[in-house]
């Protein structure tokens, strides 16, 4: 211990994660109802004579394709050719200049 410094003191413990307000504990997640509750506020809700909110239709399979896919080349001639020209425009890397870098600021061990 340096007498300049004083004391080594230790650092305060941090704060204790507060319990989740829904009952869940800081690793658990949040705290969902289940299908139980779900029929139940359901059940409630059309006995005090309100709408049942509608029920998300399942997501539709994925279609198969038929066959094998046409070859690329093909595809590619389906597109139009200003759409084509506009995207090989925006997509495109262009040179606007050549300019030396020194190897130094590429990678600094190789400086001597």
């Amino acid at each position: 211990m340096r007498p300049e410094t004083g004391p080594v003191s230790a650092a305060p413990a941090p704060p204790a994660p507060a319990a989740a307000p829904d009952g869940a504990g800081p690793d658990e997640g949040p705290n969902w109802p289940g299908e139980a509750d779900e029929s139940a506020f359901l059940a409630a809700a059309r006995e005090s004579g309100e709408e049942a909110p509608p029920r998300l239709p399942a997501a539709p399979a994925p279609e198969e394709p038929a066959g094998s896919l046409p070859p690329l080349e093909e595809l590619a001639g389906r597109v139009p050719p200003a759409v084509r020209a506009a995207l090989d425009e925006l997509f495109r890397a262009k040179f606007s200049a050549v300019r030396r870098i020194p190897a130094e600021a590429i990678d600094p061990q190789t400086s001597k």
